[in-house]
């Protein structure tokens, strides 16, 4: 298949965009870098500077089967300082690539969504019943694409997935995470170790949890890449689907500076800090839909791993650049 995949200079998108090659696919990225990396483009794909409203209809227009669609702005704190730029940047350039697709004949797409579409949850694990009552901005983006895709599907027949994941980590091999406003867990301590900040923070040991430390379900990139490959598999004409992705297990907070601290060999201090407005204690995901319906079913559990691929990465990448502890 020939398949566009929008931010596919991401982190997420970037692994993604490897994997189908791995597998095949012929793949065109298309990706305006305001904050992917070029040199996050694999190798043997073709690559096209831009936004979506300036070329998604031009490079659609060059014969592709299906769109994974990843670009998006996807800062919580962000989305809450400036939410026109959510509505505008995530669901307006999503509405004009929907229309792009639905003019040049596209019907085939699989969009990055997310956890942060749920809120609060009721009860844990999650799962795709889950009443949809976002918390943020960002999450009540995501939320709005979602509906408009059933739109789409019911209306022009789409064939549609939305993939609603939880924490993603890790790295596929020159695949991981690079963001200048980093609000990742695994990152943030890894950081510590590389000498970029002096400590980091426990925001709250009180929760009613092992350990008194947020829960959180950690998915490995690879992983994700692999579910996105089986949703393209799984579109239907005028159907629009949703499938949770995680780990299935939940790590606190502690568990994730314990498991850094063991693979660094860094002391790595850590602050106790308040709790954050709006942060849940457990976050943990089902993902029975996907292993049933898509035959997924995540390979790389264990956190050690995760964070030994992130280590590896984010180690790597200092090396590169002089050293950075």
């Amino acid at each position: 298949m020939r398949i566009l995949v929008t931010g596919g200079a991401g982190y997420i998108g970037g692994a993604t965009t490897a994997r189908l090659r791995d597998a095949g696919h012929d793949v065109v990225v298309l990706d305006d870098l305001s904050t992917g990396h070029r040199d996050a483009v694999p190798d043997g794909c073709a690559f096209v500077e831009g936004g979506i409203r300036d070329r998604a209809h031009e490079v659609l227009s060059t014969g592709v089967d299906a769109v994974l669609h990843f670009a998006a702005k996807s800062v919580v704190p962000e989305s809450v300082a400036h939410p026109e730029r959510y509505w505008d940047g995530n669901v307006g350039a999503s509405l004009a690539l929907l229309e792009a697709m639905r003019a040049t004949g596209v019907r085939t797409l699989v969009f990055s969504s997310t956890a942060a579409v749920y809120g609060e949850p009721e009860t844990v694990p999650i799962t795709e019943d889950a009443p949809v009552r976002p918390g943020n901005p960002y999450g009540a983006t995501k939320a709005a694409i979602d509906a408009a895709l059933a739109e789409h599907a019911r209306m022009h027949g789409l064939a549609a997935v939305s993939l609603r994941y939880f924490n993603v980590a890790g790295a596929y091999g020159p695949h991981g995470e690079r963001h200048t406003t980093e609000t990742h867990l695994i990152p943030i301590v890894l950081g510590v170790a590389l000498g970029e900040r002096p400590s980091v923070a426990v925001y709250g040991d009180d929760y009613a949890t092992p350990d008194g430390t947020c829960v959180r379900d950690y998915i490995h990139v690879t992983d994700l890449a692999d579910a996105h490959l089986r949703a393209l598999e799984a579109c239907t004409p005028g159907r629009h689907r949703v499938y949770n992705l995680g780990n299935g297990a939940g790590f606190s907070v502690r568990d994730v500076i314990g498991v850094c601290r063991e693979v660094t060999g860094h002391p790595i201090p850590a602050v106790a800090a308040p709790r954050r407005p709006g942060d849940p204690g457990t976050l943990v995901a089902s993902s029975e839909r996907a292993r049933t319906e898509l035959g997924w079913t995540p390979q790389y559990t264990g956190l050690r791993r995760i964070v030994a691929d992130a280590w590896s990465f984010h180690s790597g990448v200092a090396a590169a650049e002089g050293g950075r502890a």
